[in-house]
């Protein structure tokens, strides 16, 4: 629909469209060989196009603009993706090494970029807002700041002004109504600190890591990977530099995301690589782990970390919950609270922070039973989705009916359907803006290893698309990670209606070899290897048969076992009652990314008035709901405004009132200005006629209506809770042109 309108503007204009985001600026390497089957080498590229067709391909790959229709201009582009797209999928079915199926891989991605940023630049120059101006308003109204800014503040950590403290505190309010007591689902709050081994078995302690470098004389860090992009595209700008060059630091730059710490020390001496601030020499690339570590008790012996995500807590919970549920699946628990990454590089504002507030929400499930109940309550939606086949091959992300979506498959389930829908009416209720965001699948090579589907919701935003709440299928993985470390079974009981026979697998110790080898410590290694599951046995029997041992961790300790400690015992047996390790439907929601898109998305300039700027948050979520303004200083207004606040209090509606001395107009302003809903203004009016009334004003049309002052406070609960529209409003009472009164009536009087 976007390029729909983007392309009639065009054609009607006929003007040139600049290029708006620096990553048009990316090239790609037209390699000679293209991959036709497993007898021939493999390229990591295919073929970008025909001879006669390069030079229009990389003018459009370098962002050059063009006149004419928009899908004339994004044809080759497409065309391109769809190529690498196609080759990805024949290296994966032919049995192509894992280094080159990854090289093509980051080639498709880097195309995908392209293709997406050349689509955001052709979008009309209205659909940008003014991010500087902004970004003003959000700091001088205080709506946020970065923390400790009288100490030179802190990068990535941010606090939260009385405005924006109220706005956070009810998109998260409307999280809870939406989600928790809407699916009753189970809330839980639990401890921000983490000890080692629960992130140990999580992987976080082993994998949550970046690449850095330092200054080697002030110890300044970067991001290895962001510094050496950033450094070669600055040696790819200079005139200078040939084109072969030019085309070698593009392949790099593709490639980025494979590297290997070694590759990556090798990168950044051949590109003599320096601090972009000093100029100083860097150290080698290190891996750092993004958690911030610390230590539990005085004695320090108990290593801990800042979690990193809430959902852990939920995981290791879930026997308890369980329970609370009387043993039945399917469940939901959720857990709002700040998590902690420790970012290289933070930047874009509340995009990429060290602290955060999540709201994530696990959904248990019978991996044989992914049917939603209340799936037809949101399978009319229509949605824009962005398929994992679509991205593949060159296509744009198309509005798909919901249901039509899971009964194709492109949705893998309608338990995962039904999130999705839930998640679309949430963010659109708190101000997103429904032809910015999109749902994108991730790629087959996007998803870990133990994922069923995973979708995102992504918003557009001066920066891009970003990401703001991700929604995850991720089977049984947590669970059994943690059931075989802590030998706890997190499993549910399901009654069979008939008895079943099924197969089982499990480890058959040799006790006295275990114990002849590890002495003690046998008996952890036989609790471990009791409570595996078939999965993790399979894989074990077949190292056992191909090298005849493998090894476990557990508790700290590692037991190497061969084929005289350990064999794999197969049997049947009958079930009346069966365990079932339920699947996890994970939504997980960025609050401050959510918070930053409403800004965008919400924030105006009022027509003809270029320094009046307003921010259209709904009322559900708007910091206040209503502004109490007394025409002026008048001292017969003040019992109006005291009783109003005092009834507006007892409506549970938060207010501000505002009985400073500027004009009406300023002061409406300045409350349309931190996206205060509406306003209710004592003039002299209503201090001189009965029934005594006022005027209520809609911020978003600057409307006013005038009804009872006793009647105001439950008009004012009801448009903030959404039972009542201002339509209605102006329907029902008497538009304002205004004053019938003033103060010499109120003198003669």
């Amino acid at each position: 629909m976007l390029l729909r309108s983007a392309a009639s503007a065009l054609l009607r204009t006929s003007t040139e469209i600049p290029s708006l985001c620096p990553v048009l600026q990316v090239r790609f390497v037209r390699l000679s060989l293209h991959y036709t089957s497993r007898s021939r080498p493999f390229s990591t590229s295919a073929r970008l196009c025909k001879k006669n067709k390069k030079s229009l391909w990389l003018q459009l790959a370098q962002g050059q603009t063009m006149d004419g229709n928009i899908e004339e201009v994004l044809a080759p582009l497409r065309l391109a993706v769809k190529e690498q797209g196609d080759l990805v999928r024949n290296m994966k079915q032919d049995g192509a090494p894992d280094v080159d199926v990854n090289k093509a891989v980051a080639e498709l991605k880097a195309r995908k970029r392209t293709l997406e940023a050349k689509e955001l630049a052709l979008q009309p120059k209205d659909d940008i807002v003014d991010r500087s101006k902004m970004e003003d308003t959000l700091k001088r109204r205080f709506f946020y700041d970065q923390a400790f800014a009288i100490y030179g503040g802190v990068s990535g950590l941010y606090d939260f002004g009385p405005v924006g403290c109220a706005l956070k505190n009810n998109i998260l309010q409307a999280w809870r109504q939406h989600f928790i007591q809407e699916e009753q689902i189970l809330e839980i709050d639990c401890t921000m600190l983490t000890p080692e081994p629960v992130l140990k078995t999580s992987g976080h302690v082993d994998k949550f890591a970046d690449y850095m470098v330092k200054d080697v004389k002030n110890g300044e860090c970067f991001r290895a990977d962001h510094l050496l992009k950033a450094h070669l595209q600055k040696l790819m700008s200079d005139k200078k530099c040939a084109a072969e060059k030019k085309a070698e630091m593009e392949g790099v730059i593709t490639q980025m995301d494979n590297y290997t710490q070694q590759e990556l020390t090798d990168l950044f001496v051949k590109y003599n690589v320096k601090s972009p601030i000093t100029g100083n020499d860097l150290t080698p690339p290190i891996s750092f782990n993004l958690m911030f570590q610390t230590s539990i008790g005085p004695g320090g012996n108990m290593t801990g970390y800042l979690r990193p995500e809430t959902a852990q807590g939920i995981f290791l919970n879930f026997k308890r919950l369980l329970e609370f549920n009387q043993g039945k699946l399917p469940f939901a628990a959720a857990q709002i609270g700040n998590s902690f990454r420790n970012e290289i590089s933070p930047r874009s504002g509340l995009i990429r922070v060290r602290e955060f507030t999540m709201a994530e929400i696990e959904h248990f499930v019978d991996p044989c039973e992914k049917v939603h109940p209340k799936f037809s309550n949101v399978a009319d939606l229509d949605i824009i989705l962005y398929s994992s086949k679509a991205q593949t091959s060159g296509q744009s992300a198309r509005v798909m009916r919901l249901g039509d979506a899971v009964e194709q498959g492109v949705i893998n389930n309608s338990v995962l359907g039904y999130f999705i829908g839930r998640i679309y009416l949430y963010l659109t209720k708190v101000g997103i803006a429904k032809d910015k965001l999109r749902f994108r699948q991730h790629m087959d090579n996007e998803m870990a290893h133990y994922a069923c589907d995973c979708w995102d919701a992504e918003a557009k935003t001066s920066y891009g698309w970003i990401e703001i709440v991700g929604c995850a299928d991720r089977s049984c993985y947590d669970l059994k990670c943690h059931a075989r470390a802590t030998k706890v079974p997190l499993v549910a009981e399901k009654p069979l209606k008939e008895p079943k026979v099924v197969n089982v697998v499990q480890f058959e110790p040799n006790k006295g070899a275990i114990g002849k080898a590890y002495k003690k410590d046998a008996k952890l290694a036989m609790e471990y290897l009791s409570v595996c599951d078939e999965c993790f046995i399979s894989e074990q029997e077949q190292l056992l048969s191909e090298t005849g041992e493998f090894t476990i961790e557990t508790e700290g300790k590692t037991f190497k076992l061969t084929k005289d400690m350990v064999s794999v015992k197969r049997f049947q047996k009958t079930l009346h009652v069966e365990e079932v390790v339920p699947n996890v439907i994970e939504p997980s929601f960025g609050i401050g990314r959510i918070m930053y898109t409403i800004f965008e998305h919400t924030f105006h300039v009022r027509e003809g008035d270029e320094q009046r700027t307003y921010f259209s948050f709904p009322a559900t979520v708007a910091p206040y709901k209503c502004s109490v303004l007394p025409l002026s200083q008048n001292q017969e207004f003040m019992p109006f405004v005291r009783d109003l606040s005092e009834a507006m209090t007892k409506n549970g509606v938060s207010h501000k009132v505002d009985d400073s001395s500027g004009s009406i107009g300023r002061r409406y302003a300045r409350t349309d200005e931190i996206g205060v809903a509406f306003g209710i203004t004592i003039d002299f009016d209503t201090v001189n006629k009965t029934p005594h009334t006022a005027t209520l004003r809609d911020r978003d049309s600057m409307r006013q209506i005038r009804a009872e002052v006793s009647e105001l406070p439950v008009i004012v609960r009801d448009l903030a809770n959404g039972t009542l529209t201002w339509a209605e409003m102006e329907s029902k009472y008497p538009i304002f042109e205004g004053q019938e009164t003033s103060k010499r009536d109120t003198v003669e009087e």
